[in-house]
């Protein structure tokens, strides 16, 4: 498990390497399931997905989500750009929070375990001071729940 922050120029970059017990046959159903998102999101979120129907993932797909940050409630729409099962998806906010965020998932099956590797690329609106203050704390906090709860999940 690792999971680290750097800044590059004037972005910042979140990446995050777990290896799951299972084959990938086995893990990326699980994240080609939308709503399966919740499931791995910190309850101090109020993480929900707002879209009543059915969501097909492919490229092209966008997704509407509700959620709080410290305690203000925002709504959050990303686009998947990318879709490449079971390799690789690529979700992009189009709403939201950050300046921008681009979060690319890839999956790799080494010795019939599945090495799932997160990189985000963000901009955050306050730049440094509210990074440091509270948005690398938060980050680190939420992939860290989602990384026990993956574990979990796959153990």
């Amino acid at each position: 498990m690792r999971t680290e922050i750097s800044q590059f120029q004037n972005e910042y970059r979140l990446s995050t390497e777990l290896t799951l017990n299972r084959e990938l046959r086995t893990i990326f159903p699980f994240f080609a399931e939308a709503r399966n998102l919740e499931q791995i999101t910190p309850p101090f979120l109020h993480f929900e997905i707002a879209d009543q129907s059915e969501i097909h993932m492919a490229a092209g797909t966008v997704i509407n989500y509700a959620l709080r940050i410290h305690g203000f409630p925002l709504t959050w729409r990303t686009l998947i750009s990318a879709w490449e099962p079971p390799y690789l998806f690529v979700d992009e906010q189009l709403k939201g929070p950050y300046r921008y965020w681009i979060h690319r998932h890839s999956f790799e099956e080494k010795d019939g375990k599945t090495v799932v590797r997160d990189l985000v690329r963000y901009q955050v609106f306050g730049g440094k001071l509210l990074h440091e203050l509270m948005v690398k704390r938060d980050l680190l906090n939420i992939f860290a729940f989602r990384q026990k709860k993956l574990l979990e999940l796959f153990s």
